[in-house]
């Protein structure tokens, strides 16, 4: 299972940003055809939710959380991993955050960074176009629309300052 920092990887996937309306819906989209290619669970926790709007959606593969403003997303996933006791070492953390990578591999959890996990997107979704194979379902016009749309280049990863 791959727990993902949403906000900390959209900052590092080309084509999203963070200002984005839709920033969140976006990443989703693409994580659930990441799901459907690697046939791997995905849970994406964004914060900043307003009071009302925090809530666990469901989609395909995917499971979104938004979580309440005034609380983190990296709180609830460092608190996620503790919970998961000995079966944390089944689980993959993506993020860029040293604070979670840190608990991360306290737990013996896996961990992959932003940057590279970006990097792997693009490389699942052009392999999936490239190479569609019969066991696995076609991507919609609108997925491969969407596709299209984000990665018309390569992806160049932004730094750190």
């Amino acid at each position: 299972m791959l727990l993902i920092d949403g906000h900390n990887l959209i900052g590092k996937i080309p084509g999203i940003r963070l200002s984005d309306a839709d920033d969140e819906m976006q990443l989703v989209d693409l994580l659930q055809i990441y799901g459907r290619v690697k046939q791997r669970d995905v849970t994406v926790y964004f914060d900043g939710a307003a009071p009302g709007f925090a809530r666990k959606q469901r989609s395909g593969r995917v499971t979104a959380i938004y979580v309440v403003r005034g609380i983190p997303a990296d709180d609830v996933i460092m608190e996620r991993l503790i919970k998961a006791g000995h079966q944390a070492r089944n689980m993959v953390v993506v993020t860029s955050d040293r604070r979670i990578q840190a608990q991360a591999r306290s737990v013996q959890a896996q961990v992959i960074s932003s940057e590279a996990f970006a990097e792997e997107l693009w490389e699942v979704q052009r392999s999936a176009m490239d190479h569609p194979s019969a066991d696995q379902p076609a991507m919609s016009s609108s997925e491969l629309d969407e596709w299209l749309r984000l990665f018309s280049e390569t992806p160049k990863v932004k730094k750190k300052k």
